[in-house]
């Protein structure tokens, strides 16, 4: 099965999208590699309209072209139809004598008797049908449909975009300055670092408002418009490039949609008939997008909704290209940014763009943007102040957020103080912390160390720190960054690059924790009221069965030869986990019938932190293999406080009482049962919680790979026999400020 990854390889597919001139010829490119592949004599794309629950015949190799876009099936009818009513690949030997075989005279289809339909989903919504047939005598079999299924997987986010494009058709008918006042401002900390360079306020709305209010003066060609569309294009594949290169794992490919709208006839033919007709350029493709927007804007569909997004960035990289006075609107590169809230592909594409710092507006420090942005090692601060908006671009300002300030034009004397303050704080950063293979209290007890792990590009930390191994790897970053699910091929490539990148370690995956503040943008739920109490982690898993089954096979044959666990996040009753754990099971008896290579013998486990789960510990403990107290969702749980919201982060007190003593009682349990425990999350990390949690006979912690050091060197200074008797008095403290107090 050579060719599956030929086929599925995003270089190729790359390749075949760079090369299309249109959306039209990008789908039959498509289906001729598919043909050549698969040793097909023919091959088709049908695209699903919802509107009409139809599916049309959009590119076909082998068949009457002269078909293209007459051919239409109602949803169910025919084998094509058939299979994308039911959702599954449709294979036939002799498919004229299949019932549901409908003939369309004309097509030569008559010629060829093996046919394979394969339906092209994302995630839950239908995007149409891949259909390959041959002569009787090759009929198709078992890996065929697997390999057909890989294709389709990879190409539906493209394919749905490149049909988005396709049925949105255009009717042809018809700056701010920097405050002087403001100098600086305080901010939390949500991922260390520090920088200083020119500014770049990231608004889209504004910057393409100001477009459109803009008087261009310019005498611009339809030449200047063609260069400008040439020179985008090259923009946004070299990014790609390097977002592939830097993080494979997550990276998707983000710039589809922008690529797809500059190949789309419609889009670009639209604003050159514009300019045809006398129209300038600049304000030929205002017009244009703005149809686009307004006509996004009014969707109910979220996912077509969050195409205005991509109508603004796009609009103002090829006006910026057009208009040369503006061509650095869109260049992030070594610019510190400012936003009011970014998403996690917005985090990807700056740090592709070699952005320097960022400065948010809203968020938490606790997010997954925070997170996110620590493993790409791009410093993040959170300002309360909307006066940060107002700051005019390319203002040297300077970001420290090791000690929370933001400074707006710093004197000389100030970035020369800052800078020799790093230059002391490396070097002695350099000298203190040594990463140790082992770990151990002043006393000599073992403590284990393991790396908390987001992105592939963590593992060199966190082997470099020698880490014993994994204890989470949140498995939710290749999903909230991609534009569509990957599927279970894709996420067995990544889990295996990680158990492959920590050989002879124990690795914990945890499933899909999705919800509350890590929104998909393309899973199109209905907005939640309190989402963080809504359907999220193991919930969503459960509601969404196909896709949990999906993700448990990868881990499951990811881990062969390894030593991994399973967990999950966010279980709320035992019914809950003995529903996810007989998924394991039945997903291992699966694989052992196909013969499939995997792990029979994962542990199985559960996050502690909802705070139901604390009153039944004994009966989880004689279900679950192990335990890990996820703290950020604990303590936010607990004490009724959004960890996002900054307007009661005073609230967020991970030393009050209630939190300490439920930590407690559940490492008792845990310890009474014979169960593992370990902790993550923020507190994880916090040097003033390490004597507790050695206190309470915590023996492995789970945190990011940068903190070990820091951390191992503090563990070393703490005798454990004095944390146990230090802990019977924080136990007995009832106000958060005495537990503060006792700690310092």
């Amino acid at each position: 099965m050579d060719h599956i990854q030929l086929i599925c390889d995003i270089g190729e597919l790359n390749a075949v999208f760079t090369d299309a001139q249109s959306i039209e010829s990008f789908l039959q490119k498509i289906v001729e590699m598919v043909a050549k592949h698969m040793n097909a004599a023919v091959c088709s794309i049908y695209l699903y309209e919802e509107d009409k629950k139809e599916l049309t015949l959009r590119a076909t190799y082998g068949l009457n072209k002269e078909f293209i876009g007459k051919i239409h099936l109602k949803l169910g009818e025919g084998l094509t139809g058939l299979a994308l009513k039911e959702q599954r690949p449709i294979t036939e030997r002799i498919a004229k004598e299949h019932p549901n075989f409908k003939y369309f005279p004309g097509t030569t289809e008559e010629k060829y008797d093996a046919f394979l339909a394969v339906p092209i989903l994302r995630a839950l919504l239908k995007v149409g049908v891949l259909v390959i047939q041959r002569p009787k005598s090759r009929y198709f079999r078992e890996k065929d449909i697997v390999i057909l299924r890989a294709v389709a997987s990879q190409l539906a986010n493209m394919i749905e975009n490149a049909r988005l494009f396709m049925t949105m058709k255009i009717n042809n008918s018809s700056e701010k300055k920097t405050t002087r006042q403001l100098k600086m401002q305080k901010g939390k900390v949500a991922s260390e670092g520090y920088a200083y360079g020119p500014s770049r306020t990231i608004d889209r709305e504004r910057i393409f408002e100001s477009f459109r209010n803009r008087q261009f003066k310019g005498n611009y060609t339809i030449n200047n418009f063609q260069d400008a569309i040439k020179t985008t294009v090259r923009q946004l594949e070299d990014l790609q490039a390097r977002v592939e290169e830097k993080l494979s794992d997550v990276a998707s490919l983000i710039f589809t949609a922008h690529l797809l709208l500059l190949k789309d006839k419609e889009f670009v033919g639209s604003m050159i008939r514009k300019i045809e007709e006398g129209i300038p350029p600049p304000e030929a493709v205002i017009m244009v997008a703005q149809h686009y927007i307004e006509i996004f804007s009014q969707s109910q569909n979220a996912y077509i909704k969050e195409k205005v997004q991509d109508i603004e960035d796009l609009s103002i990289r090829l006006l910026s290209n057009l208009v040369k006075e503006f061509k650095d609107q869109c260049v992030c590169e070594n610019h510190i940014v400012i936003a009011r809230e970014l998403f996690p592909s917005d985090i990807l594409k700056l740090s592709s763009e070699n952005v320097l710092g960022i400065v948010l507006v809203t968020g938490g420090v606790t997010s997954h943007l925070s997170i996110l942005a620590r493993s790409l090692k791009i410093p993040i601060l959170i300002v309360d102040s909307q006066k940060v908006l107002s700051i005019s671009d390319e203002t040297p300002v300077l970001l420290d957020a090791e000690v929370g300030n933001f400074l707006i034009n710093p004197s000389q004397t100030i970035i020369n103080n800052f800078n020799q303050r790093n230059e002391s704080r490396r070097k002695f950063k350099s000298k203190s912390f040594q990463a140790r293979s082992q770990t151990c209290t002043k006393d000599g007890i073992r403590i284990k160390m393991m790396a908390s792990i987001n992105l592939l590009s963590d593992l060199k930390l966190a082997n470099d720190v020698q880490s014993e191994g994994i204890g989470l790897y949140r498995t939710e970053f290749p999903f909230l960054i991609r534009s569509d699910f990957p599927s279970e091929e894709e996420q067995y490539a990544v889990y295996r690059q990680l158990v492959e990148g920590m050989p002879n370690k124990e690795i914990t995956f945890r499933t899909l924790d999705i919800g509350g503040d890590k929104i998909l943008s393309y899973y199109n739920s209905a907005k939640e009221q309190n989402p963080f109490l809504g359907m999220r982690s193991i919930r969503f898993s459960l509601s969404n069965k196909e896709l949990f089954i999906q993700q448990i096979r990868a881990m499951l044959r990811a881990g062969t030869g390894a030593k991994i666990k399973i967990m999950f996040p966010m279980i709320s009753s035992l019914e809950e986990f003995l529903e996810a754990k007989m998924t394991v099971l039945e997903c291992i008896s699966q694989l052992k019938e196909k013969k499939i290579a995997h792990n029979s013998t994962p542990q199985i486990g559960i996050m502690i932190e909802v705070p139901s789960t604390i009153l039944i510990m004994d009966e989880l403990a004689a279900e679950a293999d192990f335990f890990s107290i996820g703290t950020n969702d604990l303590v936010q749980y607990l004490l009724a406080v959004d960890r996002t919201n900054e307007k009661v982060a005073e609230y967020y007190v991970p030393h009050h009482p209630s939190v300490f003593r439920t930590i407690k009682n559940v490492v008792d349990i845990a310890k009474l049962n014979g169960k593992s425990i370990s902790i993550c999350g923020d507190m994880a990390h916090n040097e003033l919680y390490l004597p507790f949690f050695i206190g309470v006979g915590v023996k492995e912690l789970s945190l990011e790979a940068s903190f070990i050091p820091k951390i191992q060197d503090a563990i070393s200074q703490i005798d454990s026999v004095k944390a146990a008797l230090l802990v019977s008095e924080l136990i007995k403290a009832d106000k958060s400020s005495e537990v503060l107090k006792i700690l310092k």
